[in-house]
Formats: C-alpha cells, sequence, structure tokens
C-alpha cells in the first residue's frame, strides 16, 4: 500500500469529517505492516496538520479552482509538505505522491502539475505566504486573534512553539526508584536526559524512544506524562489518610502520580464520562500496582455516582479547548472553532458547581486546564468565587509559569512543558 495514500486518507477524515488525528491514525496504522512505513504516515499526518494553514495558502495560489475532491486535496498537501519540510528527494516526493491518485486520471495529471509548478515557484509561493500573518504562522485567523488579545506579549512565541514537535518528558515512580537513580540507568542505555529542577519526579529526553526502551517502564518505575501535568499532584498535596476525587481522570496520568506520592490516602476515586478512556486509567494503575475506584459516569451530575462522603482533596481537570497542547496535537488546529469556547465554558460552570459540594470544609480543590485562555481559565475562577462566598483562591508560589489574576498560568514551550493553568480553592 502506497504510504503517501494512506496518510491522505487518514488527513481526510480529520480535514473533512472531522475526526481526530489519533483515532484517524488509530484506524489506519494496522494496515501498514512496516514501522519505518507507520513512523512515515505518522510524520506526513502530523506535518501536514501543523502547517496546514500556510500549506492550504500555498496550494490556494497554485490551483485556478478549488479541489472538490477531499482526497486529492489531502494528497496535494501530503506532496508540498513533504518538498518543503521533510528529507525526500523532490522527484521521489512527486512521483510517489502522484503514484497514490491510483485510479484517478485526472488527479494523477492534477497533482504532477501542482507540485512541478511548486518546486519551480518555490520561493516566490513561500515569500506570499508570509505576507498573511495566518499563514505565514499556520493558525486559524480566530484563534490568532484571541491569542493576541489573551496574550499580547507572549503571542508570537506562543505560535512558534505551537509549530515546534514537543519533548518526550517521563514521571519517575518516586515511590520506587530516585529521579537520580532512574536517570543513571537511563544514562547506561545510552539515553541522553535530563532532569527538571522544580518538578522532582520530571526528566525530560533529548529524543523520544520508544516505551519499551525505557528501562523498568513495564515495571512502573516510570511513565510518560508532560512535566506540566506532573505539578498536579504537588499541588494538592495530598496527605495520609484523606479521600481524594479526581475528576474527568481519563487516560489517568494524575491520579496514578497522586497515589505514587501519597500510598496512605484513604480512598481515591477517579471518574470519568467515556467509558473507553477509563479502560485507559485501569490499564494505567494496573501497570504501576495502584489501588483506585474507577467509576464512569458525569461530573456534572454526581448523585448518580457519589457515596455522600465529602472529600479532603478535589482535583477538577475539566474538559477544555486544549489550546495548550497544540504542538502534541496538531489536529486541535483544525478541529477547534471559536463557538465551542463559550459551551466548553458552561460544561466547566457546571461541573464546578456540581463538585464543589463534594469538597470537605477545609478541604481543597485544584482547578486545572490545559488551555491557555482566560475565558477557560482565571476568568471562570473569578466568576466561581464571586457566586461562592465559601471559596477562596489560595496563591501558587512556584518557579514556573507566572502569577495571574487568579492562579498560574504555563504558555506552551516553558520549560520544555505543554501549555497548562492551576487554581487552588480552599473552602471556608
Amino acid at each position: 500500500m502506497n504510504t503517501r495514500q494512506v496518510a491522505a486518507r487518514v488527513l481526510t477524515r480529520v480535514l473533512q469529517d472531522g475526526q481526530s488525528l489519533t483515532a484517524a491514525l488509530d484506524a489506519a496504522l494496522p494496515s501498514v505492516e512496516l514501522d519505518k512505513d507507520r513512523a512515515f504516515v505518522q510524520a506526513l499526518c502530523y506535518g501536514v496538520c501543523r502547517y496546514f494553514y500556510r500549506l492550504d495558502f500555498i496550494l490556494s495560489e497554485l490551483l485556478t479552482k478549488p479541489l472538490k475532491d477531499s482526497e486529492v486535496k489531502s494528497l496535494a498537501l501530503v506532496g508540498l509538505y513533504q518538498l518543503n519540510y521533510m528529507r525526500v528527494k523532490s522527484y521521489a516526493a512527486v512521483s510517489e505522491t502522484v503514484l497514490a491518485t491510483r485510479k484517478k486520471p485526472w488527479a494523477k495529471a492534477l497533482i504532477n502539475a501542482l507540485l512541478r509548478s511548486y518546486l519551480r515557484d518555490q520561493v516566490s509561493l513561500e515569500q506570499k505566504a508570509d505576507t498573511m500573518q495566518w499563514s505565514a504562522i499556520s493558525h486559524p485567523k480566530w484563534l490568532v486573534k484571541q491569542i493576541e488579545l489573551d496574550w499580547p506579549e507572549q503571542a508570537q512565541s506562543v505560535f512558534v512553539e505551537n509549530n515546534q514537535q514537543p519533548p518526550m518528558a517521563l514521571r519517575v515512580n518516586l515511590s520506587r526508584i530516585s529521579q537520580a537513580d532512574y536517570l543513571q540507568q537511563l544514562t547506561e542505555k545510552g539515553i541522553e536526559a535530563t532532569a527538571v529542577d522544580f518538578c522532582p519526579s520530571a526528566i525530560v529526553l533529548k529524543q523520544s524512544v520508544g516505551v519499551d526502551l525505557l528501562p523498568g517502564f513495564a515495571k512502573g518505575l516510570v511513565s510518560v506524562q508532560d512535566v506540566a501535568a506532573q505539578l498536579a499532584a504537588g499541588l494538592l498535596n495530598v496527605q495520609a489518610g484523606q479521600r481524594v476525587l479526581d475528576v474527568c481522570a481519563a487516560p489517568g496520568g494524575k491520579a496514578a502520580h497522586i497515589l505514587e506520592s501519597q500510598n496512605l490516602v484513604k480512598r481515591l476515586v477517579a471518574v470519568d464520562i467515556d467509558e473507553s478512556r477509563m479502560l485507559r486509567v485501569s490499564e494505567n494503575i494496573l501497570r504501576l500496582n495502584l489501588s483506585a475506584d474507577l467509576v464512569v459516569g458525569d461530573a456534572a451530575n454526581p448523585e448518580a455516582w457519589w457515596d455522600g462522603e465529602v472529600f479532603d482533596r478535589i482535583l477538577l481537570d475539566v474538559p477544555c479547548s486544549a489550546l495548550g497542547v497544540i504542538r502534541r496535537h496538531p489536529d486541535i488546529k483544525l478541529l477547534r472553532k471559536p463557538e465551542d469556547i463559550q459551551a466548553l465554558r458552561d460544561v466547566q460552570q457546571r461541573i464546578l458547581k456540581a463538585v464543589w459540594p463534594l469538597l470537605a470544609s477545609g478541604g481543597v480543590m485544584l482547578y486545572a486546564t490545559c488551555s491557555i485562555l482566560k475565558q477557560e481559565n482565571e476568568q471562570q475562577i473569578d466568576v466561581f468565587l464571586n457566586e461562592h462566598p465559601d471559596a477562596v483562591e489560595i496563591p501558587i508560589a512556584a518557579e514556573w509559569g507566572f502569577a495571574v489574576s487568579y492562579g498560574r498560568q504555563i504558555l506552551p514551550g516553558e520549560s520544555a512543558m505543554d501549555g497548562f493553568y492551576y487554581a487552588l480553592i480552599k473552602k471556608q
């Protein structure tokens, strides 16, 4: 099977059907036999999503009229991405992409002409793409406007970081091994890595590797988790004998980290509305030999699953736009729409109000998102505090991120982290 054709079909599912890139790849990659071919398909798909707005602009300049065939358009984008961003010989990129048209003779001639025209006029086309801000930075216009509104001084850095490939970060299971000792094991395996000073469990690899190459991964010595996500357990500061609730828990990394940090909790309940995603939580908990109560339920309707006993700590990692993890999931730029933000805000507010009664007096709730939009973060906390006189913010003093009106914000790329937001709230 032609790998470019596979990539084009995956991209069509994303661009036309609105499917996530992860889901589309999961469905397509089993049909690709060789590891190197699967890696090539992934590189093509992630690359086209990352630079879609720039590639689409250039494609529109090459066409005299829009392409109606979605798969042929995806194939054209695959070809352009190879020619500009990959170390594929130009002749191979053109010939193999043309070959991927298969039973569409008209498409074969068109793709050939488009890619050769691009090679002939590459400099002028790229210069023209740079004259339009949204195509120069490869972001949708609405998102450019919103990020510049929220972060006028940091916006350009955010745009650049969003188009980078993210590093691979590890969470060391400190109940089993120290950060320094695990670094030594990595060194002995020839894997270059550095420790993160402000997060004692975090290690960042110089280059990504398969988890099967990580020492002790199967035995639970280490997990893959972004550094920003690892900050949650320390902020929540769970003590022995406490009841803990992790809301919207999938895929379970934060819950596992809490249990690794404090194995004498009275009970940890992890709740998620998605049964299939809850399976991921179960797998992670099992691999790490931990114990938690896993509940499939709606966070906005706790009456259906809550046992009536309050919790001392609540981690509330609410559904969000995920605009802080674009570099990890570049299809977010294609799938997220401006109208989604208000809908997500409504969900976040419902969950906040529903979960608050489950927190004990004197207890602490950690509100978290992987968004960089103030509407989902500090503005949400502002509304919540004004509506709940028994709630008070606990300021977060830290070496990472920066203080905002409420809570603390991390922007993409800071200390190799994803974009993340945290706010601590105590019940009076």
